[in-house]
Order: structure tokens, then sequence, then C-alpha cells
């Protein structure tokens, strides 16, 4: 070889070296860094086709991770089918494989020659393939793979060949670590950033919760009321915010950028027992979540937020949650407030139905905004009994319910309805010529929330007349409220009434002395009373339901499931002890009107009616009411 000819190999030896150490210094990807040795090796030495192997994680096998020359196919078929194995058996014998173990160059002139290279000769001579050279790829002292350099016909590979591709692997081996290095850089660098990015959103998160924290514990400690509330979560979430009641009317309504919720569909959205105390969930009123403000099992408020439930974040969520439990707070703050001042009506309400001093009740009433000395109609409302069920009253919580509902109804300008209740019943003083609804619009507003608000019962109002002096309020009270009970007892339950809609019970129900009445009941029934009494029969229920029933026996007796002939005989007993024949239509008169009267002072003056000489209550009064629910159990017995 001539000097020139050696410079040229020289030349050309540096050329490539120079093109691996560019790559090590060009941010060059793993898999384009092994083609280029590959390629350079090629170039190089003039063979045909190169590959770099590299050891797998845990150096059982040798995988062809870069190429030049070689085909594709040959790559796939010898990683997959033919793999290069580190260990035993006949697939770790080949050159490569002891090429890595001994750290040693390992050269094959003639495949066919060479046992060992057996399981892959034949993929070899299928892509003409004769000669092979594998050279351990060094990373400091370790083998990472082989450089393997193929040759299409019979080939000695001498010392100057094979020292070359030994400095080529060395410098492979360089440019393999570096690259490797670089991406456990950029690895790092990358979890580094995303590590710099949570930290920031975790930042991001803690003053985002701080901020929850403290504008809603800062509405709390200053007993901001409901609207506060809204306002605050609407600021904190970016959208607007309604908080309503069970019944669906609003409490509060806070805006976003001008945009209110529209409180009509959440008015009449109603919720299954199960969704109504469920958490954060997405409503079927259109694009709406809700959320339920409950304090100890009972739902007092539902918070309403325009958007999807799935467009929140962890961070919204709880502040929908915080938000809730402080709306409770103030709702609870609210309602201890208002028992207390419903209290201090009760007591003004008591003193003014039982007859007390004027001057000082209208004091009173004045410290707690109410006008007195005005005009005022009495209203008064119950929750209707199931079933139609007499004696059964109205529970606490309704009572508490048709308050509430009450007050909203009566929230506005103009001078202040009292609104209080008296045991079962519900009682509004509204002021003659407040601006907005009149004593009747209102009673039935107050009625038709009612329906929404008591789980699907409902609740009756009576309009009672105007009162001008302060005197006139316990007769006013006393005619509404016995108005009510006789339109509950005749099935007149889930409607607003007046007294004159009653008829003759009306005009019965204003008589002042309720005693002549008690006496006439007393008079005619009381014969039958007693002897209900004494032999455990049903002889009132009888008559009752025979007059209610248009004088029919069949129809009577299919009323309280018992045989035509039983009816018969029980209205001879009573012809007998009232002293009347029941054909005479002037003494089925003089029995309705007994009956009339007996609910009249039954449903007015309540259980005890005033006895007509101020001892002990007659027969008739002590039984008012009674007829239908004798007849009622009658009718249970013989079911």
């Amino acid at each position: 070889m001539t000097t020139e000819t050696r410079h040229d190999e020289v030349r050309r030896w540096l050329a490539g070296v120079g093109t691996i150490a560019a790559a090590v210094n060009a941010p060059v990807e793993l898999p384009a860094l092994l083609d280029l040795i590959a390629r350079t090796a090629c170039e190089l030495t003039g063979y045909e086709a190169a590959g770099v192997l590299l050891a797998d994680d845990a150096e059982h096998a040798l995988v062809i991770s870069g190429a030049h020359g070689l085909t594709t196919e040959y790559v796939a078929r010898v990683n997959a089918e033919h793999t290069i194995e580190l260990g035993s058996g006949p697939l770790s014998s080949g050159p490569s494989s002891r090429a890595f173990r001994t750290a040693e160059p390992v050269a094959i002139s003639d495949l066919a020659a060479d046992p060992s290279f057996d399981p892959w000769a034949g993929l070899a001579r299928e892509h003409g393939y004769r000669a092979i050279v594998a050279v351990p790829l060094l990373v400091g002292s370790r083998p990472a793979g082989t450089v393997n350099c193929y040759r299409t016909g019979v080939h000695r590979f001498g010392p100057d060949e094979i020292d070359l591709l030994k400095t080529l692997a060395n410098q492979a081996g360089i440019a393999l670590e570096t690259a490797r290095l670089r991406d456990r850089e950029r690895r790092t660098i990358d979890d580094l950033e995303q590590l710099n990015q949570s930290l920031t959103a975790q930042h991001r998160l803690l003053k985002q919760a701080e901020q929850i924290h403290r504008e809603l514990t800062a509405v709390a400690l200053r007993a901001g009321g409901v609207q506060a509330v809204a306002d605050a979560l609407a600021r904190l979430l970016a959208r607007p915010v309604l908080v309503a009641d069970p019944a669906g009317q609003p409490l509060a309504n806070a805006q976003h950028r001008g945009v209110l919720l529209d409180p009509a569909p959440i008015a009449t959205a109603g919720d299954t027992a199960e969704e109504a105390t469920s958490p954060l969930r997405d409503s079927t009123t259109g694009e709406l979540m809700t959320a339920p403000v409950v304090l100890g099992d009972e739902l007092v408020a539902r918070l309403w937020i325009a958007g999807r439930v799935s467009g929140l974040g962890p961070l919204d969520r709880r502040a929908v949650e915080h938000a809730a439990v402080v709306c409770g707070l103030e709702l609870l703050r609210q309602r201890t407030a208002l028992e207390v001042e419903w209290r201090l009506r009760g007591d003004v309400l008591s003193d003014l139905l039982g007859g007390g001093d004027s001057a000082g009740l209208g004091a009173r009433a004045e410290s707690l905004g109410h006008d007195l000395t005005r005009p005022h109609s009495v209203l008064v409302v119950k929750a209707d009994r199931p079933g139609g069920q007499v004696q059964q009253g109205a529970g606490p919580s309704d009572v508490r319910r048709l308050l509430g509902i009450a007050q909203v109804t009566a929230d506005g300008p103009g001078p202040r309805p009292l609104v209080t209740s008296w045991g079962d019943y519900v009682v509004v003083l509204w002021p003659e010529g407040r601006p907005g609804p009149r004593a009747a619009d209102a009673a039935e507003a107050i009625r038709q929330a009612a329906q929404r608000a008591l789980g699907g019962g409902t609740a009756s109002a009576v309009v009672g007349r105007r009162c001008i002096a302060l005197s006139d309020y316990a007769s006013a009270f006393r005619i509404a409220r016995g108005a009510l009970e006789l339109a509950q007892l005749r099935g007149g339950t889930n409607r607003t009434s007046t007294v004159p809609d009653l008829g003759v019970y009306g005009l019965l129900l204003q008589l002042e002395d309720p005693r002549e009445l008690v006496r006439f009941a007393d008079g005619v029934l009381a014969p039958l009373h007693r002897y209900d009494e004494r032999k455990d029969l049903s002889l009132v229920a009888t008559l009752r339901t025979y007059l209610e029933q248009g004088m029919s026996t069949s129809r009577t007796a299919a009323a309280l499931f018992v045989h035509p002939n039983t009816v018969g005989l029980r209205l001879r007993r009573i012809e007998e002890l009232i002293g009347v024949r029941l054909a005479d239509p002037g003494a089925l008169l003089h029995v309705k009107a007994a009956f009339m009267a007996e609910d009249v002072t039954g449903s007015a003056w309540g259980s005890s009616p005033p006895a007509p000489d101020g001892g002990p209550m007659p027969g008739a009064a002590r039984a008012s009411a009674s007829g239908v629910d004798r007849a009622r159990g009658e009718r249970g017995r013989k079911t």
C-alpha cells in the first residue's frame, strides 16, 4: 500500500470518526445515531451491510436497533424469529453472542462453513450474506451490544480491518453513552418541568383554596346572609348562582357578568326523595347543576349553578360544598331569629285573641314592626291531614314550612303583615292597602307554595273577615279557624275559601255566643250519643251517613259496609229515641240543623266548646265531628 493510499484511508477514517463525533455533539435521536454508525462502518470498510445490535434491559438478547444495507425483512425476522440470545441454547452460540460475552471481535469468513451460524444460515443465504464480523460495542468497560458487518462473498477479515472496526466501535460506544446521557438528561429536564408545572398548579390551587376559605368564612363571620353566600360562590366559580328553598322559591340570586339564572324552571323542577339530598349533581333542568343545603336530615335549600359538574375542578367542588355549609349556617341563623320573632308574635297574637290590654298590645306589636291600628284581614292556613283524618294534627315540620312560606309571601314593601302560628295553624294578619297581592291572593299564594313544599302534601287556607278594632281579632280568628276545620271535615281540602263559601255553616260560625248552638244540638242528639256510649253502637254515625246519602237505605248500608236491614233497624231505633219520624221533611231539617250546629261548635271552639250552663260539656258538643270518625271506624271494622 502506497503512502498516498494510506493517507487516503486515514482521511476517510478521520472523516467517519468526525461524522460520529458531530452526531454526538448534535441533538440526534438514538435510532438515527445507530443508523449513522452502521452507515459509517460500511462507508469506511466498503462492506455491503452493517447493523448495530443492543442488549435488552435484562441482557437476555441482542436486538438489531440500527442498520445500513440490511433489508427491513432481514432485521424483522432476526429480531422476531431468530432472536440472538445471550444465555444458553442454540441461539446463544452465534458470533454476536460470543463477541458480547467475551468483549472480543468474532469473525466468520464463510457462514456456510461455521456450524455456530446454522440458526441464521438459511436467512443469510436468502439475502446473499456470506461473511460476518461482530465487534463488541463497549460503553465504559461493559459491553452494550455489537457492531456487525456483512459481506456478500466469502471474505477473510484481516487484522487491520478488525482494528479499524474496533476503533469505530469504541467511538460508537462513546456516542451511544453520550446519547443515553442526553436522553436521561432530557427525561430529567422533562421530569423537572412537569414537577415545576405540578408545583405551580399546586400553588395556584392552594391560593384558590385559601381564597375560597377566606371569602366564605368572611361571609359566615359577618353574617352576610344567603345573598352574600351566593355572591361569593358566583365570584369563586365565575358562574351565576341561585339559592332556592325546597319548594323552588328563590332565596338569593347572584349574577356573573350580568347574567342571572331564571328561577321559573327551577321552581317547577321536582326532586325525588333520593335526589333531594344527593351530593352535587347535574340537573335535568337545562344546563344546571344543583347541590343540597342540609340541616341535620332536613333539606332546607338547594344551590343552583350554571353549567355541568364535569366543568368543575376539585377545588370548585370544594367551594360548592363549603358554600352549602355556610348557606346552611346562614339559614339556621335566620331560622333561629325568625323562630324567636314568631314566638314573640305568637305571644302578641295570644293576648290579642284573649282580649289583652289594647294599649300594651299595640306597643308590643309596633316594637315588632306591625301597625295594628290599621285594618287587617285574618288569614288561617293549615296542612291537610292525611286521608282526611280529623284528629291528627299537622307535624311541627309542616307548621315550620308553612310559616316559612307565609313569611316569604309577606316580605316586601309596605306595612308588615304579622305572621305566626297558633297550634297547628299558621295565622297571618294581612294589612289593608298594602302594595302587592291582596289578602285572598296572598292566601292562595301560600297554599300553592305549600303544595310544592310539603313533599306531596297539601294545605287549605281561609280568608277571614276584616278587623278594624283590636277586639275584632278574637272572633275573626275563631270564625276563620272554624271555617277551615269545617272545610276540611267536609272534604274541602287543598283550596282557598272564605266564610261565605260555607253557606249556612258560615252563618252559624258567626254567632258570637255558641251556647245556644250547643243547647240546640244537645237537645236533639243527646239521646243518640248516650245510647251509643252505653251500647257501643253507631246510631249518630248511621243517621249522619243516612242524611249524607240522600235518605237512601241501600247507599247508607254500602257506605257503612253493613246490611240494609241493619240500617233499617237502626233508623227505627233512632226515631224512637229522638221522638221524630224521619220521613217528615220538617223533622229531617231539624236533625240536619242539629248536626250543623254540632259541627260548627266542634270546629270553631275545638274539642271543648262552652257548655250552655257553664257546667260540664253536654253529650252532643262533646262528640262534635265524632259522627264522621265513628262512621269511618265502623267502615274499617266491617271491611
